[in-house]
């Protein structure tokens, strides 16, 4: 018999041998094999129904809800991983994704941790309105910010501003709850002392655990403060990890942030395949980012005709998904950052502007495709959903 050419691949036998001690101590699921819709949901599950079951303040401005499960069952998720809450509020029904910030050991709960944005329509609803017993929708957990051991090294440096902290604390609980063995430089930036969300938690794992090294670096702190100051320049970061060559660097922050310290880390000689950044949301300022018309300002109004019929509004400076949920044309979302692709709508007629960066694929932008949680209005539209 001719032998398949899978039977020299490094590991084979070693699968063969797996899959005997899983027929022989495992369960038997060849009763349901009939049914593969039924455990592709349980782990990639359309929706989840979630109860609050507390609420924990972490700063003034900053708290963890605790979520469990309606149903008694959370699919499993990644250290880095994401969920979006789907909220109907003031008659507008939205989304917005939230990275996880417990460890995906523990099954019985998820927790989000949530930071005031000013003028935040979800954030300041979620910190002011939501109380402990209060159902919430969610998506399954999502994104791909997450250490890979196949291609990632075993040292990880990560750097987090302001809420871009919250990924961080799943992948250091994990590490330090179940013994992995990796090494984290958690370099953590604030304007002031009192934004630092979990440093009595980061600080009580770095003084246990000598692999987990916690930097956090105050813009503007107290005179009392003895601890790394400004931002994370490169210098900072070869004075806090030496040797730069054997590890993956990871950034979660606002986009200040990334502008900032990415240079920073070619300076030193990172190539881009080691730097790895979270989606962080839409642009808070579109209006100051290279290419933008100067002739367009934030608060311009353009029509935008949806399907060949209803027209509505939108500003400039507003996402395109954020002036439709704002008139109750719902589009599907996830990520909100331009990167998923749910959301993409075509573009008929008319100018959209998108951040440099945008991962719009080719056939997409082929026949008008966009992604609205990042395109931004430049004269009148019309669109199909």
């Amino acid at each position: 018999m001719k032998k398949n050419i899978f039977e020299d691949f490094d590991g084979y036998n070693d699968i063969l041998e797996e899959i005997e001690h899983s027929r022989k101590y495992g369960i038997n699921y060849s009763a349901e094999r009939h049914s593969p819709a039924q455990f592709i949901n349980r782990l990639h599950p359309p929706v989840l129904s979630l109860i609050v079951s507390d609420i924990i303040e972490e700063t003034s401005s900053t708290k963890t809800l605790r979520l469990i499960p309606d149903d008694g069952y959370l699919p499993p998720f990644l250290a880095g991983q994401y969920v979006a809450l789907t909220l109907e509020i003031g008659g507008i029904r939205t989304s917005r994704p939230y990275s996880i910030s417990s460890p995906p050991n523990q099954t019985g709960f998820y927790d989000i941790t949530v930071r005031r944005v000013d003028g935040g329509l979800v954030s300041n609803y979620l910190l002011d309105e939501v109380k402990k017993g209060d159902h919430l929708q969610s998506s399954g957990p999502a994104g791909h910010f997450y250490y890979n051991p196949l291609f990632h090294d075993k040292s990880m440096v990560c750097i987090a501003g302001g809420s871009g902290i919250t990924p961080f604390m799943s992948m250091v609980n994990e590490i330090a709850d179940c013994g992995i063995d990796r090494t984290v430089f958690l370099l953590y930036g604030n304007k002031n002392s009192g934004d630092v969300i979990f440093h009595e938690k980061f600080q009580a794992i770095s003084d246990r655990f000598e692999n987990i090294h916690y930097i956090p670096v105050i813009e503007e702190p107290p005179d009392d403060y003895d601890g790394s100051r400004g931002l994370i320049t490169g210098d900072l970061i070869k004075e806090k990890i030496g040797n730069v060559d054997d590890k993956t660097f990871y950034l979660c922050g606002p986009q200040g942030m990334y502008d900032f310290c990415i240079p920073e880390l070619v300076k030193l000689g990172i190539p881009d395949k080691k730097i790895r950044e979270e989606v962080y949301g839409a642009p808070a300022n579109i209006c100051d980012y290279a290419g933008w018309p100067e002739d367009i300002k934030a608060e311009t109004v353009f029509k935008v005709s949806v399907n060949g019929g209803r027209t509505l509004d939108a500003r400039a400076g507003e996402p395109l998904i954020t002036a439709l949920e704002k008139k109750g044309v719902i589009v599907p979302s996830l990520c909100r950052s331009g990167e998923c692709s749910m959301c993409r709508i075509r573009i008929i007629s008319g100018k959209v502007f998108q951040p440099k960066g945008v991962p719009v694929r080719k056939s997409d932008r082929q026949f008008g495709y966009v992604h609205s949680c990042v395109s931004y209005p430049l004269d009148d539209l019309a669109i199909a959903l």
